[in-house]
């Protein structure tokens, strides 16, 4: 079949990294419970937060990497090496996931508050660690606030033949995503999680955001400019914003919320995120679209170094998510034993993304030391100049 795709064009687009640093950030405070930090997350303020702009990057990255290899070297190259980095996603997983429980164990029984144990959903490994652990490995185990990486790895795994698809009918698997997400939600489908109830992130819903993603990468945000562009997109897309706005505070504030009809209010009260509703999907396009307009590629300010912490975390997005769920969990029991003051709260906030960006810093640094240095260039040789003609000696006076 012809390539109908536009690829994206070749070099690093900053705007990726930048937004996947301000994710990571953004995940790592709003895992902290009763932090008022969490409140500068874009959460609080519309129906899409952190978690739909990492899977949203995610499947925009992934086509961006893999599609033109897909495409000279043939499908088998191209899935192998989307295996190859499903394979690192899981094996970060697993160590994430290991350090967790034990992290968790640990301070349960150092401290004697075995509540955690069931605050954090490893109450299954005190009775039945053998078939818990097992579980744990084919991903339907899940202590709380490790749901975002399974997803991925699952999103991952699919992701090779969507992506052929996607370069030869982009419209078409854009149109066959969203018929999934609509379908799945109305059938109620979703994986079965352990010891019961289903993945707090349902892949078939939230694979959408991830193909649209792919979509926006291939040429999709391309073709959409003249609507992007368009007066009244923007007018439609900055009220959106506004009504996302007064619905998340009428959730946030329950003498605000009261003020609104019931029927009305509870059409996006509580916010279904498991399922990702149809009115959170389009909170987060109304952004991409915004962004798009008015954030391009060539934008100088993505060079600004007061954006560099973010740029580095985004590019080492990875490990410093992994820190920063490990960290998300160290904040919170560190409020937990203390008074869990207002300073307190900033406090573990300000340090965990200080770690996380050391983190990325040192990662991106030791990168460089493994690449070859540059051979200085050859010395010139020095240009000779002729030699001077002696000058004749003097005839000796007789």
């Amino acid at each position: 079949m012809k390539i109908n795709a536009t690829l994206p064009e070749k070099g690093r687009d900053l705007r990726l990294d930048l937004f996947r640093g301000i994710a990571n950030w953004a995940i790592f405070l709003d895992h902290i419970p009763d932090n008022v930090v969490n409140w500068i997350t874009t959460r609080n303020y519309g129906f899409s937060d952190a978690a739909d702009l990492f899977v949203f990057i995610s499947g925009y990255t992934a086509s961006f990497v893999y599609a033109r290899m897909m495409i000279e070297r043939g499908f088998i190259v191209g899935a192998t090496r989307l295996f190859k980095r499903v394979w690192q996603l899981y094996v970060a997983h697993i160590v994430l996931f290991v350090i967790y429980i034990a992290a968790i164990s640990y301070l349960a029984t150092r401290f004697g508050d075995s509540e955690i144990i069931d605050e954090f959903n490893v109450a299954g490994l005190v009775d039945h660690a053998t078939e818990t652990l097992g579980q744990g490995l084919i991903l339907k185990f899940k202590p709380v606030n490790l749901d975002v990486l399974p997803l991925y790895i699952v999103l991952m795994g699919f992701f090779p033949p969507v992506l052929w698809l996607m370069l030869r009918q982009p419209d078409l698997t854009m149109a066959g995503s969203i018929v999934l997400w609509l379908v799945a939600r109305h059938f109620g489908w979703n994986f079965a999680a352990y010891p019961a109830g289903t993945w707090y992130f349902n892949p078939y819903a939230w694979q959408v955001l991830f193909v649209f993603g792919s979509w926006c990468a291939l040429g999709g945000a391309r073709k959409s400019m003249a609507i992007i562009m368009a007066p009244v997109t923007l007018y439609f897309c900055l009220a959106y914003l506004a009504f996302a706005l007064i619905m998340t505070m009428a959730g946030r504030f329950p003498d605000f919320g009261a003020m609104f009809p019931h029927w009305f209010y509870s059409a996006f009260n509580p916010n279904d995120k498991t399922n990702l509703a149809p009115y959170r999907f389009l909170h987060f396009a109304v952004i991409v679209v915004l962004v798009i307009r008015f954030v391009p590629k060539t934008w100088p300010g993505l060079e600004w170094r007061a954006f560099d912490p973010l740029v580095v975390c985004g590019q080492q997005s990875l490990a410093v998510f992994c820190v920063g769920v490990f960290l998300s969990f160290v904040a919170h029991f560190t409020l937990m034993m203390s008074s869990g003051s207002l300073l307190a709260q900033i406090l573990v906030s300000v340090a965990g993304i200080a770690i996380m960006t050391t983190v990325a810093y040192y990662i991106s640094w030791s990168k460089r030391q493994d690449k070859p240095a540059a051979k200085p260039a050859a010395a010139k040789p020095a240009e000779t100049k002729p030699a001077e003609p002696k000058p004749a000696a003097e005839p000796k006076p007789a």
